[in-house]
């Protein structure tokens, strides 16, 4: 159901504004709910990849949010942890990275 929602959400389908549509998926499809100060980060990750496809720019993070142990994550990192590749332009293209 998750990844449906997404979908569903990024499609625009309900009528939303993308910051209500990422609220709702990050409060609704993760468990423990990602804390709505995510928002706007993950709007800037969703950009920055759209914009050059290589998720590599560091995305500065809320405080008390920490990504391996850093205060700022590359896009990828929060497309992947975060799942939003349903907003994401051809991101079954891109080879999302695991490792640092």
């Amino acid at each position: 159901m998750g990844n449906q929602l997404a979908q569903e959400l990024a499609d625009n389908d309900m009528g939303i504004s993308l910051d209500n549509a990422l609220a709702i998926h990050l409060q609704s499809n993760h468990y423990p709910p990602v804390p709505l100060s995510m928002v706007p980060v993950c709007i800037q990750a969703i950009d920055s990849y759209n914009e050059n496809f290589s998720g590599d720019e560091l995305i500065e993070l809320p405080e008390g949010v920490s990504w391996k142990g850093k205060t700022s994550a590359p896009a990828w990192a929060i497309i992947e942890s975060h799942h939003l590749g349903a907003w994401c332009d051809d991101i079954e293209d891109y080879d999302l990275r695991y490792e640092e």
